[in-house]
């Protein structure tokens, strides 16, 4: 389950004397408040400079549910707020409890992180704010960036955090995001300020964490300006950024058709390097989300060497090349038809004899022969093969070539084998117990050959349909029903 943000109350001003006047629409400026020391210094620094400018500040609060201590944080931010008040300062407080828990494969970081943000929106616009203040500073910038750089962050992952950033009307800013985190301690000590501690910051099994706590010490210790060359470096990032984001709209414009498909030759015309870059600005556009790195790659690498093809996309989502255009199909479209889609379908053969057994929803057969005995690469059990399954490439799959050598991605091992793209298009067959069994162009994995000196089979993928019979699940027909 996702997260789902409940905003539980509001704290607000109290109607007395000496009190600023409530503010006109638009004078609300939120404040993104945790209670760690960052967004406790940021809250102070607001609260101190709005009552001279009649801006009312609101304080948002998200219980995550996390750590066993939320609910002493929550109180301590109410009780600090009413304090706070009680000075005459335009303070209100909102807080919203975070219900659900991360999706099977979503990690707690990532959940968290969405539900917070939503959160934090659905409370600022809902508090009457246009702008929404987080308290991030040079060092968290610095760490974004090398977090980004290890995960094979493009340019927009290397931009790290925007100083300020519109999301339909409300903006949200990082004014410290120069600041060195040095004069934010300072600020703390100097108004004696007691933020809490989140014993999630010392967590070992964050990747945050670990770049703190293992990293940082000696990236500084070595680079004693890291923090500061860092953070100018995401800033060429975001530069950068902006500048690809640029040519990818004027080389969209006269590519991309009413119906949101980019036209396919004049894409193909582009360098490699402006293919891969209007590609991810495109995908982006139609999805709503980014492009996986894995889908750039197949799409350049084997759209030219066919007329219709799909590419999976993660998530449901298809790259579809028909008629000369790429289409972005949405999970939903799944209800329709495969071949309305140009998708070939998961199917079933019977691969347990020799002959040569076309493939269903393919453009192309299996041929399945004797294996040799004194051939160094053996073959695959006729058990293994009787009902094994038919299916797209969908990322992720590990081939081991050889006994004794690593299982490696199939990217990987085309680039090893040299094959070329025209001859990776087919099917991969999988036993029914869920294991890659043959990749065509690559052969039968090796973690399923046959024990040397008993009965196996070799196949071969041919991309060219062959006359004979098929071989269904359940069903014989064709003149090699009888060769075995």
């Amino acid at each position: 389950m996702g997260a789902s943000p409940t905003p539980r109350t509001v704290e607000p001003l109290p109607a007395r004397a000496g009190t600023a006047v409530p503010p006109e629409p638009g004078r609300v400026v939120a404040i993104a408040y945790s209670g760690g020391r960052d967004s406790l210094a940021l809250l102070h620094a607001t609260c101190r400079a709005a009552a001279p400018l009649g801006l009312q500040v609101v304080a948002l609060h998200v219980h995550h549910g996390l750590q066993p201590d939320a609910h002493a944080w929550l109180r301590q931010a109410r009780r600090l707020c009413a304090r706070w008040r009680r000075r005459g300062w335009p303070l209100q407080l909102r807080w919203a409890r975070l219900e659900g828990a991360p999706a099977p494969g979503d990690s707690v970081e990532a959940w968290a992180r969405r539900g917070r943000r939503a959160a934090l929106d659905r409370m600022a616009r809902e508090s009457g704010a246009t702008l929404l203040l987080l308290a991030h500073h040079r060092r968290d910038q610095a760490e974004t960036l090398l977090l980004q750089a290890l995960r094979g962050g493009g340019p927009a992952g290397l931009s790290a955090m925007p100083a300020v950033a519109d999301r339909a009307g409300l903006a949200w800013a990082r004014p410290w995001l120069d600041q060195p985190r040095e004069a934010i301690d300072a600020y703390v000590q100097r108004h004696r300020l007691q933020p809490v501690h989140d014993p999630s910051n010392d967590d070992l099994r964050l990747a945050r964490s670990r770049l703190r706590q293992q990293v940082w010490p000696a990236l500084t210790a070595a680079f004693g300006d890291a923090e500061a060359t860092l953070a100018a470096a995401a800033r060429r990032a975001q530069e950068a950024a902006a500048a690809l984001a640029e040519l990818a709209a004027i080389d969209l414009a006269p590519l991309v058709d009413d119906q949101g498909r980019l036209q396919f030759a004049g894409w193909r015309a582009l360098s490699a390097a402006r293919q891969a870059n209007t590609l991810r600005a495109w995908w982006a556009l139609q999805s709503g989300h980014g492009a996986r790195q894995a889908l750039v790659d197949r799409v350049l690498a084997e759209a030219g060497a066919t007329a219709a093809a799909w590419w999976p996309a993660g998530g449901g989502w298809v790259c579809r090349l028909y008629r000369g255009r790429l289409r972005v199909v949405p999970p939903d479209a799944g209800l329709r038809p495969p071949a309305e889609m140009g998708v070939p379908r998961e199917s079933t053969l019977d691969l347990s004899r020799p002959g040569r057994w076309p493939a269903p929803g393919w453009s192309g057969a299996f041929e399945v022969a004797v294996a040799d005995p004194a051939a160094a690469v053996r073959g695959l059990p006729p058990g293994l093969l009787c009902a094994v399954q038919l299916r797209p490439r969908s990322g992720g799959e590990q081939f081991q070539a050889r006994p004794g050598s690593p299982p490696r991605s199939l990217k990987k091992q085309f680039q090893a084998a040299a094959l070329p793209a025209q001859q990776r298009c087919g099917p991969l067959l999988w036993s029914s117990d869920g294991a890659l069994l043959f990749v065509p162009g690559l052969g039968a994995d090796a973690r399923q050959w046959a024990a040397a000196g008993t009965s196996a089979l070799t196949l071969r993928w041919c991309g060219d349909p062959a006359p004979s019979g098929s071989h269904l699940s359940g069903q014989e027909s064709g003149p090699d029903k009888a060769a075995g």
